[in-house]
């Protein structure tokens, strides 16, 4: 920072040491003494607040003269960046560059979501094919129904898992078991009833492992 050019907000109104004002917002100190920014020759500068990194990096790039604003803390008793003084033509670029990258990143954002779906659709169809061929008897459709919603990316489902990506037995089993329990037996109407989820399962067991074997034979 030594090598910019520094610009004090102060903590208390001042006196211009050359022009006599009292109404000037930030100082800058020449032989130890405050100066308006009219009288050091930056009041053409605009003040660019810090916290976009890359508006102030591209903004003081552009601009051939700029200045880093800081004011003194009393708490942690230093001087503390505020932003930066700059040439406004050199802003309106910088502002412009970013508004440039925005739209990238959304095409960049846009096509990954294109990559996901298109991911997921091919996942879901892998899925499908292997409930079929462990499942023979399943409902038509029902195989699609059960991958698309245990295949749902960022679910939690056991079809997300590492098993269900790997399209392990096991976890397409859990899928179909889940399926069934929910939407071939009572379970869900034992939940809503009060019944405990671990005394509904067990209720609906026998009907569950009946549906299961009669989908594999």
């Amino acid at each position: 920072m030594t090598d910019d050019l520094l610009v004090i907000s102060p903590v208390k109104a001042f006196t211009c040491a050359e022009c006599g004002t009292t109404d000037a917002d930030l100082m800058r100190l020449e032989d130890d003494a405050p100066h308006c920014l009219a009288c050091v020759d930056l009041d053409h500068l605009v003040f660019l607040p810090r916290g976009d990194t890359a508006l102030t990096r591209r903004a003081r790039k552009a601009s051939t003269l700029s200045a880093i604003v800081v004011r003194w803390s009393r708490a942690r008793k230093r001087y503390e960046r505020q932003g930066v003084l700059v040439e406004q033509p050199a802003l309106e670029l910088a502002e412009e560059q970013c508004l440039a990258d925005d739209d990238v990143r959304a095409r960049q954002r846009e096509r990954a979501r294109e990559m996901r779906a298109v991911e997921d659709v091919e996942f879901q169809q892998r899925m499908a094919t292997e409930i079929v061929r462990l499942f023979p008897n399943c409902p038509p459709g029902r195989g699609e129904a059960i991958a698309q919603h245990a295949g749902t990316r960022s679910s939690g489902r056991v079809g997300r898992s590492a098993a269900g990506r790997a399209l392990e037995e096991n976890a397409i089993t859990l899928a179909v078991v889940a399926s069934i329990r929910h939407e071939d037996t009572p379970y869900d109407e034992l939940l809503m009833a009060g019944v405990p989820r671990q005394q509904a399962r067990d209720r609906i067991r026998d009907q569950l492992d009946e549906i299961l074997e009669r989908w594999r034979a």
